[in-house]
């Protein structure tokens, strides 16, 4: 069945319990008949347009509660519990876990709840980042309503300015009456940039570069013309703590700058003329790798989709300090995983370059995925220090056929690196690409 298909069965059965009626009436009520009605609450067949509407109006339904799903991350979210390690000798694929979600929602729910609140052998202790993390994979990193708004703004911007940047500082300062101003770092050590009200500034270290400026600006204006909207996000994702919530509000202020300085029709339409030609794109909106990078990971617009890609970071000790699943069903093993074969280590090496590889992974699930991989290194610029890191872009191999950079890269699984495990996990004696010792026993460094 398309993505588009609505399978509704445990939802419209729980509804008809509710209301006291048999099948029979609750058909009669709808128009259709009991044979029907059995088959859509035993998923056999979706939910039309026209019987959810006559659900809506006779039973004053809620439409959004038939995304249930949406509460634990939907399919994406189960399976990477399902990776567990303690799960592995049960060979759970992706189809067991698409069957499970669709025919007991609830019982996927549960299973979510007491997984999250419980570890093997300790006490759960609060990870807020980790906590941020499933709050927007929730979303699969796409936020309707924020892209809406920041590409109406940034299409009136650019029908009276050909300059982004002087177009946004101008609006900071027609509508928000504060001016920008580029400082030395010893006058704001140990920031990238600062609010001065006072002073009516945006201040911001000249240790940027132009595409960390544009994007802070983006940023103050996304945090002042979508406040309202921001805030609604973050009490909707009922987050425990206040370091959670503030990860994932700084998160979704992110994504209104980058909304805003890549507008998401033009950038899609630019994405499809070029195969995604990152090096293009990367100077045709004026953003960094890294910037770019996390905006192909939200293309999901319903009707409007562009490919799904995963996003990762990865510190020059191998530890990975971001990841985003996007809409693109990556399993990361977080699990301490160290792959040292894979091309963002060995990106390292090779600073600046672009380098491609197709690999298979994919904890948890039946067979390990076969995905093509691009990574390269950016330089991590700030006003206290800068650092590299090494950025990583995946998607499913058999999307990649025309992707540009995917030229002269072999496509073919048998000639896929396997990645398997990762080297805390893994024990193989006869690695060609051994981890060192610290890596290979997920020793934090």
């Amino acid at each position: 069945m398309s993505e588009n298909t609505l399978l509704a069965g445990p939802s419209l059965r729980r509804l008809r319990k509710r209301e006291g009626l048999t099948q029979a009436a609750m058909a009669a009520s709808l128009g259709i008949s009991p044979s029907y009605l059995n088959l859509i609450e035993r998923n056999q067949r979706p939910l039309s347009a026209r019987v959810l509407v006559q659900v809506i109006e006779r039973f004053d339904f809620d439409p959004r509660s038939l995304r249930e799903d949406e509460a634990i991350g939907g399919v994406d979210g189960l399976a990477r519990r399902m990776a567990d390690k303690r799960f592995a000798d049960l060979a759970i694929d992706r189809e067991e876990i698409q069957e499970f979600l669709s025919a007991a929602p609830q019982a996927a729910a549960a299973f979510a709840r007491l997984y999250d609140r419980s570890h093997p052998d300790e006490e759960r202790t609060e990870d807020p980042v980790n906590d941020a993390r499933q709050a927007v994979e929730r979303w699969q990193n796409h936020f309707a309503d924020l892209d809406h708004a920041a590409e109406g703004l940034a299409d009136e911007l650019r029908l009276s300015h050909g300059d982004i940047s002087a177009a946004l500082i101008e609006r900071l300062r027609e509508k928000h009456q504060l001016s920008v101003r580029v400082l030395p770092a010893e006058v704001v050590p140990g920031m990238v940039q600062r609010l001065d009200l006072h002073a009516r500034q945006l201040q911001i270290s000249e240790m940027l570069p132009g595409a960390a400026r544009r994007f802070q600006i983006a940023r103050q204006i996304g945090s002042l013309e979508q406040r309202d909207a921001i805030e609604t996000l973050v009490a909707g994702a009922n987050l425990a703590s206040p370091e959670a919530r503030e990860r994932f509000r700084e998160h979704v202020t992110d994504y209104v700058a980058a909304a805003l300085l890549m507008p998401y029709r033009r950038f899609l339409r630019a994405c499809e003329q070029t195969g995604y030609d990152l090096a293009v794109l990367q100077r045709r909106f004026a953003v960094s790798f890294d910037q770019l990078a996390q905006r192909l990971t939200t293309l999901q617009r319903v009707g409007e989709r562009g490919l799904p890609f995963f996003c990762a970071r990865f510190g020059r000790t191998g530890r990975m300090v971001h990841f985003s699943a996007g809409a693109s069903g990556a399993v990361y093993p977080l699990d301490g995983a160290r792959w040292p074969a894979w091309v963002p280590y060995a990106a390292f090496e090779n600073r600046g370059a672009m380098l491609m590889q197709a690999v298979t992974f994919g904890e948890g699930e039946g067979a390990p995925r076969h995905w093509f991989t691009i990574a390269r290194t950016i330089e991590v610029d700030g006003a206290a220090c800068s650092a590299r890191r090494s950025v990583v872009l995946g998607l499913e191999a058999r999307f990649a056929g025309e992707l540009a950079n995917a030229r002269g890269i072999s496509l073919d699984p048998q000639d896929a690196v396997p990645l398997g495990v990762g080297c805390p996990r893994c024990g193989r004696a006869d690695c060609l690409t051994p981890a060192p010792p610290r890596l290979a026993t997920g020793t934090a460094v």
